[in-house]
């Protein structure tokens, strides 16, 4: 076995529906005692410490391993031996394809004999041998083999199966490549006119190289032409080759001053083992949306409206006073004419 392999790819290694070497339990019959039993890898004497299998192999390449089936129960079982593709689910943790669907990569390459009875308390090392085939190209094919038991409890049949991985990295150069997709950006205004908006960014993340990667990057907001730019980080989990993530982010802190140019960059990275002539390639997608700020466009109406109708009042006032002015003025004047009527002209010198 070549040591040198990822470690990370061990972190990528969660349980194949149970931790390989713990024991699990599982029906055989919904009438019969529980049977328990757990899968790992081994040598020709017997299991071998490792929890699942790392091997990097060459175009044409045939390997032999083994299994160990250990039957936890009480009672003899008949397990059937499968193998098959093996991919992460959407929370990152592995697994491998149900028996009704065909596998078409690194399942295919693995072939073990179909059934294996194991006594009770018993162990039984299983030979297998995994054959890479000569145009397979560089880079990783995952699978996972398992024992399984079909218990039928009235018109459905339950599949039971605990196994492990079998990570194969076929030698050659590896492309570690990540792609963005469906890049969106949707501006929430914050309805306070006085506090800036959020921008809501989603997009898919591809692995669309051919070796298992992570990713690190950034997304870039910018508006007012370029000239205020708001940050934030962002990344990939691991990912196989072809496997897909859905990222969703906020970006706080943005006024929408026009249009909203939003940028996400990511970098992948080789989940460690032997990198030497990996070619990386970097994902970038960008998105332009215009916005209007709402609140602050609101709230600038609302004070001109009151700046006007302020000065409507003032200028209604200032002409009540004029013609109230005007009115004394008038008054004024007419009481003096009647007084000098009332008067008449004075009296000359007798006769």
């Amino acid at each position: 076995m070549n040591r040198n392999l990822p470690r990370l790819l061990a972190v990528l290694s969660a349980v194949l529906i149970a931790v390989p070497g713990a024991p699990v339990s599982a029906a055989a019959e919904p009438s019969s005692p529980a049977l328990t039993w757990a899968v790992q890898p081994a040598d020709n004497r017997g299991p071998d410490g490792r929890r699942w299998i790392e091997r990097t192999l060459d175009p044409g390449q045939v390997v032999t391993e083994h299994l160990a089936v250990r039957n936890l129960s009480d009672r003899t079982a008949v397990f059937a031996l499968k193998a098959a593709d093996g991919y992460l689910t959407d929370r990152g943790r592995f697994n491998m394809l149900p028996s009704h669907q065909a596998s078409i990569d690194g399942g295919t390459w693995i072939q073990v004999q179909p059934t294996v009875t194991v006594g009770p308390n018993e162990t039984e090392v299983v030979q297998f041998t995994i054959t890479v085939p000569r145009h397979a190209t560089p880079g990783d094919h995952p699978a996972g083999i398992a024992a399984t038991i079909t218990s039928a409890g009235g018109s459905v049949a339950v599949e039971s199966r605990v196994g492990f991985r079998v990570m194969m990295r076929v030698s050659g150069t590896i492309t570690a490549a990540l792609a963005v997709d469906g890049l969106t950006a949707t501006y929430r205004p914050s309805w306070n006119p006085f506090a800036a908006g959020t921008v809501r960014v989603s997009y898919t993340t591809t692995n669309a190289g051919s070796v298992a990667v992570t990713g690190a990057g950034q997304v870039t907001t910018t508006e007012l032409l370029g000239a205020i730019r708001h940050h934030t980080t962002t990344g990939a989990r691991q990912l196989l080759p072809g496997g897909r993530q859905d990222v969703e982010l906020h970006i706080d802190g943005v006024w929408a001053l026009g249009t909203l140019r939003t940028t996400v960059d990511l970098t992948p990275a080789v989940l460690e083992g032997d990198q030497a002539g990996a070619e990386l390639r970097s994902a970038s997608a960008t998105v332009t949306v215009w916005t209007l700020p709402w609140p602050q466009l609101i709230l600038t109406a609302a004070l001109a409206a009151l700046a006007l109708a302020v000065r409507a009042l003032l200028r209604r006032r200032r002409q009540r006073l004029a013609r109230l002015l005007a009115l004394a003025r008038d008054e004024g004047r007419a009481q003096a004419q009647q007084a000098a009527l009332v008067g008449g002209p004075p009296e000359g010198p007798g006769r």
